[in-house]
């Protein structure tokens, strides 16, 4: 049997030294950084694996969307 294939989003920020920090907000601290963008994703895909395994029977929020703001 085939695995299901999930979707998560990842929150993409830049810290004070240049590496890129990822973080999921629907996974309880899952959260990567990396060189480059490509590492970083690499990192992420890793790191939500391991949040999974943790957190297989807890009820995960929807995320509804990321929207900007100018004020």
């Amino acid at each position: 049997m085939k695995p299901v294939m999930r979707e998560f989003y990842v929150i993409i920020e830049r810290d004070e030294d240049g590496y890129y920090v990822g973080e999921v907000p629907q996974l309880r601290a899952c959260y990567s950084q990396g060189k480059t963008l490509d590492e970083l994703m690499a990192n992420m895909r890793e790191v939500i694996e391991l949040c999974l395994e943790e957190e297989m029977d807890e009820l995960m929020p929807e995320v509804v969307g990321i929207q900007k703001v100018t004020v």
